[in-house]
Formats: structure tokens, C-alpha cells, sequence
């Protein structure tokens, strides 16, 4: 830097009125995979940039005034060398449309300038250097405006790499290869909408097309979170803590049935003439069938939790695998599929019409027999009963309760014959300790109970 404006002052020291102008060429080297247009992140552009804070330092009202954008992007600003004077001079003329009178007098490019990359350049390298995180987002935006027309950037898109056909047709430069520009757009919003960002960066992106506060953006960054969980785990019934790419697809798509739900309900209301007092908070038909797309299933009438191990099963059938019957025998995506058949086969009575059907016909799943079924739970008093029954054969046979801790008593249950019994183990001994324990807590009753058939509670 002390070179620079050393060269420079050397240069200008004039006496008044010589009218002596000094040029001072700076060759710009590009890298491979760099064009013209990587003024914001090319390392070629680094001499020019430390020049102009040079020239800064002699006149830094002129130099400022470079990063005074006074054309719209789409206009070219072209300064081109002449052989002679009079083609230099119509040269100068046509460059000079939309560019500032200190862009005209001060550079001179050798190739075509964007007038707005031209005061982008100045005001990121030249007046403030520091953020090149912020550089690169702002000519990646610029890129993809230029190729799409607007800023509504998919919060997962990336710059393509270098091997990619899209860099060639883009013109994308090798610097931003992978760069998240959906996601840096997605922090420039959220951080906007928290009066975050600083004025000069909001302006940037406003001259670049940028929308705030607009639902459809909203919309648009959670479709395309969810197409590529979508893609990833083969359907869209994604539990509620799933997330991708750090967007927080299960929440997004709960609102999202949320919102289909009231439409449906709406929509039900108005079949039956029944009034409708708002339609707030209702997903628009144009939204559901994009999510549709993307899985009809998408949002079922019952827990989203059992169509998801619907879905898993049907995979792991058409994969060539059996259908679980017992829990533990195939677990996918965290879901224990086997015991979510079981569950399927012992309450299909509770099952609507349709889950029915799709279980038997989709997936052969078949009701499960009687002999399957559990018996009837034990209720606290039934369980009261038999463990007293216990008590009362034990002391009968040993005459006293001092029972072992690890004791079972064997006792049978059931009236009739031998064949209407059956022998049930119950483990007497921790059953006796815990009464003895929570004999403070015990109804008076049942503390007579015990006490009548010799139980000592000391």
C-alpha cells in the first residue's frame, strides 16, 4: 500500500496548470474457472482493489462516489481503449451511459462493465472488505438473478460444482462452487425481518429484486425442504422432530396438514350449507396438490405415525422381505414394523374401512385369530384377590407369613374341573414385602384382611 500511493503521489506531482495526466495499467490475471464478472470474490481483482484504496487516501470523495450506482443492472457500461482519439472518444460515449461522472473519468475497462457490479465492487473491496461471506452471497444472487429473473432461490440450492453442466451454461465462477446460496438468502431474510441487517446490505439485495416478506417465499423453501426429504426417505410422512438441511421439514409439514385439515373442514361445511365465518388459516387447493405431488399420502385421516409404518412395510414386502409378525423383527427409519403389525392384528376392529382394506389387500396383514388374542387384563382387585388366595394357602400350609422374599406360590385359578383350571405363579414373598412396607397407606380393610390370616406387621 505505501508503494501504491507513493506511485501515485509521484505521478500527480505537477506544477498547476501543466493539464499532465497520469495512467496507471493494472492487469487483472483470471484463474481457472473465472470470468470478467467475479469482480466481487476473484483473487485477480485484488490489485485493483488495493489501488483504489490508494487513490482513496489522495481523494476519497471521488472514490467513494464509485459505489454510487447510477444505472440499472441490466444496462452495460462499456469503457473501451481506441486506437485514435476520435474512436476513444466515441468509445467513452458509449461506455459512459449509466455510469457515474467519476466512473467515466476515472476507469477505463477493457472489456464490458455492469454498472451496478461496478459499485458493488467498490463498496464490498474497496470501502468494506472485511465480510467475504457477504461478497460471495452477493455475486452468487447476482449470478442467479441474471439466469432466473428473480430471487426466489430454493432454501437448498447450491452453487453447482465445477464438473457440473449447469456451472458452463450458468457462467458460474469456480470461487462459489458449492456455495449455499439458498440458505444465505433464507439468513438475509430472517435476519431482515429481525431489523438485523444493516441498511446498505438491505439496499444491495433490493437492487437485486429481493422480496421480504412474502408467504410464497416461505412456501416455496419448505416445498423444496420437504421434495428432497422426500427424496431421501422415499415418502412425506415425516416425524416431527425431522429436519433437512437444517430446515425443520417435520414442523413445516405438520402445519401444512394443519392447514389442509381447516380446508377440509371448510369445504365440508359449505357441502352442507352450513355457514363459514373466515377461511384464515386454509391451504389453498394449488398447495395441497403440489404436496400431493410429491406423496398423495401425504396426509392421511388417522396418525401420520401409522400411514408412515404402512409405508416402511409395503417397502421392506416389495424388497423381497417377509411380513414382520413379532416386534423387534424389523425396525426401519426408528419404526419397529413388526410391532406395528401386531398392534394392526389385534385392533382391527378399531381400524376404519379404508385402513382395513389397504392392510389386507396391500399388505396381506389378516385380523388375528381368538386363540392370538391376550386374555382380559387383571384389574388392581382381581389382582388383590389372588395374591390374598396365595396368602392364605401359604399360611395354611406353613402357619405363619414369614415368607422368602423370592418365593412363588403356585395356586389354581378357575372354576369346574381340572380342565377348567389353571395354575398361576405369583411371587408371594415381594408381594407380602411391599404390604408391609405401605402398611401406613393401606386401606383399614385390607390391613384387616392380611392381619385375620396371621400377617405381623412389625
Amino acid at each position: 500500500m505505501p508503494d501504491l500511493v507513493q506511485a501515485v503521489g509521484r505521478a500527480l506531482r505537477v506544477r498547476p496548470g501543466e493539464g499532465k495526466t497520469a495512467s496507471l495499467v493494472v492487469p487483472v490475471l483470471l484463474g481457472p474457472g473465472e470470468t470478467a464478472d467475479n469482480m466481487l470474490t476473484s483473487r485477480a481483482y485484488g490489485g485493483l482493489a488495493k489501488l483504489l484504496e490508494a487513490l482513496r487516501a489522495h481523494d476519497a470523495r471521488v472514490v467513494e462516489q464509485l459505489a454510487e450506482q447510477q444505472a440499472r443492472s441490466r444496462s452495460r457500461g462499456v469503457q473501451s481503449r481506441g486506437d485514435g482519439q476520435e474512436g476513444e472518444g466515441a468509445g467513452s460515449d458509449r461506455s459512459g451511459r449509466g455510469l457515474s461522472v467519476p466512473a467515466r473519468a476515472l476507469l477505463r475497462f477493457s472489456t464490458p462493465r455492469d454498472p451496478a457490479q461496478l459499485a458493488a465492487f467498490v463498496s464490498l473491496r474497496v470501502l468494506d472488505p472485511e465480510h467475504e461471506h457477504w461478497r460471495r452471497g452477493i455475486e452468487a444472487s447476482a449470478l442467479y438473478h441474471r439466469l432466473h429473473g428473480d430471487l426466489r432461490v430454493p432454501f437448498t440450492y447450491r452453487v453447482p460444482d465445477g464438473d457440473d453442466q449447469e456451472t458452463e451454461a450458468g457462467g458460474w465462477p469456480a470461487s462459489l462452487a458449492g456455495f449455499p446460496l439458498g440458505q444465505w438468502i433464507a439468513d438475509a431474510r430472517r435476519f431482515h425481518t429481525r431489523g438485523r441487517l444493516d441498511a446498505d446490505r438491505a439496499r444491495q439485495l433490493e437492487e437485486l429484486g429481493m422480496v421480504w416478506s412474502h408467504h410464497d417465499v416461505a412456501w416455496e423453501e419448505g416445498l423444496a425442504a420437504a421434495r428432497g426429504w422426500a427424496a431421501e426417505h422415499g415418502h412425506l410422512l415425516a416425524p416431527l422432530d425431522a429436519t433437512h438441511r437444517g430446515y425443520r421439514v417435520g414442523i413445516w409439514l405438520k402445519n401444512a396438514r394443519a392447514a389442509a385439515r381447516r380446508a377440509a373442514e371448510i369445504e365440508q361445511r359449505r357441502a352442507e350449507g352450513l355457514p363459514v365465518e373466515s377461511a384464515a388459516g386454509a391451504l389453498p387447493a394449488e398447495r395441497r396438490e403440489q404436496l400431493e405431488d410429491i406423496d398423495p399420502a401425504w396426509c392421511p385421516s388417522w396418525p401420520v405415525e401409522w400411514q408412515r409404518c404402512l409405508h416402511l412395510t409395503r417397502q421392506h414386502l416389495e424388497a423381497g422381505g417377509a411380513l414382520p409378525m413379532r416386534p423387534g423383527a424389523v425396525v426401519r427409519q426408528g419404526e419397529d414394523l413388526g410391532r406395528w403389525v401386531r398392534s394392526v392384528r389385534l385392533g382391527w376392529d378399531k381400524l376404519t374401512t379404508v385402513q382395513q382394506w389397504m392392510c389386507e389387500h396391500v399388505l396381506g396383514i389378516r385380523p388375528a385369530a381368538e386363540d392370538e388374542r391376550p386374555g382380559p387384563r387383571t384389574s388392581q382387585a382381581d389382582k388383590w384377590a389372588l395374591n390374598l388366595a396365595a396368602a392364605r394357602q401359604y399360611y395354611a400350609r406353613e402357619g405363619h407369613l414369614r415368607v422368602p422374599r423370592k418365593h412363588v406360590e403356585r395356586i389354581l385359578v378357575g372354576d369346574g374341573g381340572d380342565e377348567g383350571q389353571e395354575v398361576r405363579e405369583l411371587k408371594l414373598g415381594a408381594w407380602i414385602g411391599n404390604q408391609r412396607s405401605r402398611a401406613a397407606t393401606l386401606p383399614p380393610e385390607r390391613v384387616e384382611q392380611l392381619s385375620a390370616i396371621g400377617m405381623r406387621w412389625a
